[in-house]
């Protein structure tokens, strides 16, 4: 059964970075696209950042510029260093598998993780 683990998150002020891990374990990792989402209490979940299988990458325009999505396939994890932190970033965020990489917020491979709390400070 597949596990999505995130890390790497925590308290910072506005324009500080994170960097947040997202661990997958029992599956054929290299082949999927990923991506990372949040949300926040009462909203629902949106998509921030997705990265193909082959390494292209693609965002949300509210992130543009300031999040970088990779991957390391050796190590089953997909990262997002968050750059230049606004208090509207502060959600919990999620990874997942698309299938689709044009439609990230469509059909997902696994089930959600716990994800990891980001609280930004102005």
């Amino acid at each position: 059964q597949v596990q999505l683990v995130e890390s790497g998150g925590g308290l910072v002020q506005a324009g500080g970075s994170l960097r947040l891990s997202c661990a997958v374990s029992g599956s054929r990792f290299s082949g999927y696209d990923m991506a990372w989402y949040r949300q926040t209490p009462g909203k629902e979940r949106e998509w921030v950042a997705v990265i193909g299988s082959g390494g292209t990458t693609n965002y949300a325009d509210s992130v543009k510029g300031r999040f970088t999505i990779s991957r390391d396939n050796a190590k089953n994890t997909v990262y997002l260093q968050v750059n230049s932190l606004k208090p509207e970033d502060t959600a919990v965020y999620y990874c997942n598998a698309p299938f689709d990489f044009q439609a990230p917020m469509a059909l997902l491979r696994f089930p959600w993780g716990q994800g990891t709390q980001v609280t930004v400070s102005s």
